[in-house]
């Protein structure tokens, strides 16, 4: 998947300045001395590797995260010596490892300790995988998931994984709640590339889609993000009403159409939304 232009613009303003100050250097990025230049392409080198993009050549890397092959290269065998990137030939991927820098501190939000037993046992009532995801720039992030243990097959999404905002019900209800300021920079600079057949590329159906979203207070995405499988989603509110998840469930297609999840799926995952913001507000 291309690079939403926002985040290519990012990394040209990182390599910009980053160029003034060497990784030798004492300053950091705009004369800080507690900035770690290395530090920060190491991150963007992790960052560079995505569900789509799973495993890129140096070159890839390098322009990725807009650095030279060379620096890239030194990144990258850094991390494999510390066991959080593996070369196969020309090719660099990321080992589990990686995942211990995000585990820990998504398992440190209380908010996840009070939404796991609700999730659990909405899970098991419906006999599907539920999931809670946050918005991290133009990406969804899961940070939670309960999953039936009844079932034969299971979706492949687990705490950690990451999905373009644009193609997944749990996207557009976050997309949703954001000001009408932030949302239309999302659309200034928005690439909104096809992951399936199905995905929506048009920005103004997105916007519609997103509307819809605000008006009715739920989204359903039907096989944008993988073929065979159909996305239900409900915000999480906090105290004060403010959206700050998305409460998930995902369907496979021989299991569920798209108005059996509408009727008899959403009712079940509003209440669990709305027992979980219950339950934050103590």
């Amino acid at each position: 998947m291309p690079e939403p232009a926002i985040e290519q613009s990012v990394r040209r303003s990182i390599s910009s300045r980053s160029s003034q100050y060497p990784e030798s250097a004492t300053n950091g990025r705009n004369g800080d001395r507690d900035f770690v230049n290395a530090l920060a392409r190491g991150l963007e080198v992790i960052r560079a590797f995505s569900r789509l993009k799973p495993r890129m050549t140096l070159s890839e890397v390098a322009t990725a995260t807009d650095l030279s092959r060379a620096t890239a290269r030194r990144l990258l065998l850094t991390l494999e010596r510390e066991g959080y990137v593996q070369a196969d030939g020309k090719l660099f991927s990321l080992r589990p490892k990686v995942l211990e820098l995000g585990l820990s501190a998504l398992s440190s939000l209380d908010i996840w300790e009070i939404a796991q037993p609700i999730m659990n046992n909405l899970s098991e009532r419906i006999q599907e995988s539920v999931f809670a995801a946050v918005m991290d720039g133009y990406e969804v992030v899961y940070v939670a998931r309960a999953a039936s243990f009844n079932r034969m097959i299971s979706i492949g999404i687990h705490i950690g994984s990451r999905a373009p905002v644009h193609c997944v019900s749990t996207g557009r209800v976050l997309l949703a709640a954001l000001p009408d300021t932030e949302l239309e920079k999302y659309f200034d600079t928005a690439d909104l590339a096809p992951v399936t057949p199905y995905t929506q590329t048009s920005k103004m159906k997105l916007r519609d889609a997103i509307e819809q979203t605000r008006r009715q207070g739920w989204s359903l995405v039907d096989q944008e993000l993988e073929v065979g499988l159909r996305s239900l989603s409900v915000p999480i509110r906090n105290r004060f009403g403010t959206t700050i998840a998305a409460l998930n469930v995902c369907c496979p297609t021989p299991r569920w159409t798209l108005e059996d999840m509408r009727s008899r799926l959403l009712a079940d995952l509003m209440d669990a939304s709305q027992q979980i913001t219950n339950a934050l507000q103590g």
